[in-house]
């Protein structure tokens, strides 16, 4: 399962093997100080927060959501399983406009 790691001025999104392979990413490295907002929602699969297409990854819906996620001005990485609750980080100047990630 994806892990944040708080490392000094970096926030370290750790991918288990499998999330790398099924995500098509390594693990993810942002300075603190792109960081908005961390927030906690209970089902994100209705709460309106996952957006785009996913491209690449793998999805199974309301099982599994593992990779990017494409919109129009930008995209998120999301390690997402079955209907448990998640965290958002929301970034400014960051490759990522967000990760969603199951908690």
């Amino acid at each position: 399962m994806a892990t944040v790691i708080d490392e000094g001025n970096l926030l370290i999104l750790k991918l288990s093997f499998w999330e790398k392979i099924g995500g098509f990413h390594k693990d993810l490295k942002v300075s603190k100080d792109n960081l908005i907002r961390k927030t906690v929602l209970a089902d994100p699969w209705r709460a309106g927060v996952l957006k785009g297409v996913r491209a690449p990854g793998a999805a199974i819906p309301f099982v599994m959501l593992i990779g990017t996620m494409r919109y129009k001005g930008g995209k998120d990485f999301t390690a997402i399983y079955k209907r448990k609750p998640v965290v958002v980080y929301e970034f400014k100047d960051y490759n990522f406009k967000r990760w969603i990630l199951t908690q």
